[in-house]
């Protein structure tokens, strides 16, 4: 299988690791049941089948269960079913681009795939409808990951080496390039307030550098260096990839703060801690970093990026504003950040950190609830705060399960490349034409 690429060993042990096992069986059981969290959304790889099917396939994979791997083939299935009847977005996490990014990532798992010059790619149309938009300048859609350029840079990072891959590639980090505002501590991507959700129009009324892997600066950060790795558009790629983490580095927050980055950076504002999150915060900075420093061989960046995951794992819980299990900013999340950077570093404080959050991740279980008890908080209706069901990737059980199994499994969860917290095993040999 082509991206099992480090040795990857169970993080849990014991009784931790039989209550986590008991879990991702429970998921398995629930996930046929539960409805996505939007219906317009059925397919898509954030709250949908395609999510799922990431879930079952690794299940299939770690615990050689045909059941769960039949499981995966049929709603990775619905969701090319789906996508063909659906109109969805060019977005990675709610649109078409994501079941596309299951479906490529899936095909060695699920599949024999077919060999010889005879054979058909059937996600090269995705391909085909993703460049004229790409090939556009300039752009007019979002920069970042969920929703943006980032996310179609995942994307092309997972079709390599093909040369349709190549060329989005390449387009991806054209228009990246022409958006960044160069300043004196480097390269960063300003979000105008109209581009900002309501809520925090109010509260930055003049616009703001996002610091969040999933809407900001660090999620373009190893987009680029992947890039870098698999020599594509290097000449460009790689001095915006210097000039962002440059950016990005010199707004850590001073020692004594709570976290090392606050979530956004405006020069006329005040930084605030944030979270401890992939979304948002020091967990999902410091492991979109490390991957981004191991794909391009800097050691300085790697230095900086474990420092980073070091602080934010000797964090008191009670600062982190973990309120629920999910991957997103939930304890699962977290967690798996923590297993993810100790395996690649061997620093055992990270794994402490991992087991300390897969062990919170159950005090957000409610027994008797749909979906294993794994529910979502959110702010909800007019700002009122909740719980909800959620089955999904992102926010829900899919993503915890996935998470869960990863700690107790000896299969590397590549599934995380969609996080950026983790890159294809690229080359520029594997990427010529």
């Amino acid at each position: 299988m082509r991206f099992m690429t480090q040795t990857w060993k169970p993080l849990l042990t014991g009784p931790l690791a039989d209550r986590v096992s008991r879990a991702v069986r429970e998921i398995a059981q629930a996930l046929p049941g539960a409805a996505s969290r939007d219906g317009a959304q059925q397919a898509s790889l954030a709250s949908g089948l395609a999510g799922q099917a990431l879930f079952y396939a690794y299940l299939a994979i770690a615990t050689s269960d045909e059941a769960a791997a039949d499981r995966a083939a049929e709603f990775l299935e619905k969701a090319a079913d789906e996508l063909a009847n659906t109109p969805l977005p060019p977005h990675l996490y709610a649109g078409f681009p994501g079941v596309a990014w299951t479906m490529e990532h899936l095909q060695d798992l699920l599949f024999e795939a077919p060999e010889g010059e005879e054979a058909e790619d059937p996600i090269l149309e995705i391909d085909e409808a993703l460049l004229g938009p790409l090939g556009r300048s300039p752009w007019v859609g979002e920069y970042d990951l969920i929703g943006g350029l980032a996310g179609l840079g995942v994307y092309a990072l997972e079709r390599l080496p093909r040369p349709s891959a190549r060329e989005l590639l390449a387009r991806v980090v054209d228009r990246l390039a022409e958006l960044a505002e160069e300043m004196e501590e480097g390269s960063a991507w300003f979000s105008p307030p109209e581009r900002l959700p309501e809520w925090q129009r109010e509260i930055h009324t003049r616009g703001n550098y996002n610091l969040g892997v999933a809407h900001g600066l660090p999620g373009v950060v190893p987009v680029l260096a992947g890039a870098c790795a698999a020599g594509v558009a290097v000449e460009r790629a790689r001095p915006l990839l210097e000039s962002s983490v440059s950016f990005l580095l010199a707004r850590r927050l001073p020692p004594e703060s709570t976290s090392c980055f606050a979530g956004t950076y405006a020069p006329w504002e005040e930084p605030a801690p944030t979270r401890l999150a992939w979304c948002y915060g020091d967990a999902g900075i410091a492991a979109a970093l490390l991957a981004a420093a191991r794909a391009v061989g800097n050691a300085e960046w790697e230095r900086q990026a474990i420092d980073i995951a070091l602080t934010a794992a000797a964090r008191d819980e009670s600062t982190s504003h973990v309120r629920d299990a999910g991957l997103c900013h939930g304890a699962a999340g977290v967690g798996h950040l923590f297993n993810r950077m100790s395996q690649a570093t061997g620093e055992e404080r990270l794994a402490e950190a991992a087991r300390f959050w897969f062990e919170r991740t159950f005090t957000f279980q409610a027994p008797g609830e749909p979906v294993a008890g794994f529910r979502a908080w959110e702010m909800g209706v007019q700002g009122q705060p909740g719980w909800r069901a959620d089955a999904g990737f992102l926010e829900g059980a899919t993503g915890v399960g996935l998470a869960l199994l990863a700690a107790v499994s000896g299969v590397e969860p590549a599934w995380d490349r969609v996080l950026l917290v983790s890159l294809p095993p690229l080359s520029p040999e594997d990427s010529s034409e």
